[in-house]
């Protein structure tokens, strides 16, 4: 089995998910379906239809978190060291295009957000930049073209 990297955060994150899904979601769900097959003739019973289809997900999402929880590697960002760029680092990095510096956490999948500044560590640019010291460059294949970063600092 992979370990699945995760910092301390996500990790709760994860969990707290998991708990709502087992303890509010999937009984509302049940209590729904119930109400549903009240109807009568569950093959043209929409709201059925559509409550199955919210307990399959559930249900799915369930065994997804249920997955990563126990697969779990948790990084706690504050013993990261600074001497490269890996899981849970922040970094300073600047757009070599644009000289825009923009600071980023790589963090696993789950916990991307890049309005927060956080990207995941299997998106193009995390990827790139994994491995980097300061002053090394990370090419990024995008869309529109390559793009080049610089890290500046590892913080």
């Amino acid at each position: 089995m992979d370990q699945i990297p995760v910092t301390k955060q996500g990790f709760a994150a994860l969990k707290k998910e998991l708990e709502k899904l087992k303890t509010v979601d999937r009984p509302e769900i049940i209590k729904a379906i119930e109400v549903a097959r009240a109807h009568g003739d569950l093959s043209e019973n929409a709201e059925y239809h559509a409550a199955k289809e919210r307990q399959s997900f559930i249900e799915g999402r369930i065994g997804e978190l249920s997955y990563k929880i126990g697969n779990a590697k948790v990084i706690d960002p504050a013993t990261v060291t600074k001497d490269v760029v890996r899981f849970a680092s922040r970094v300073l990095v600047e757009n070599l295009d644009t000289e825009e510096e923009q600071e980023y956490m790589i963090v696993g999948e789950d916990e991307a957000d890049i309005k927060k500044g956080k990207i995941s560590v299997n998106s193009p640019l995390g990827a790139a930049l994994i491995g980097k010291v300061m002053g090394d460059e990370a090419i990024v294949q995008a869309p529109g073209g390559k793009r080049v970063y610089e890290v500046v600092n590892i913080l």
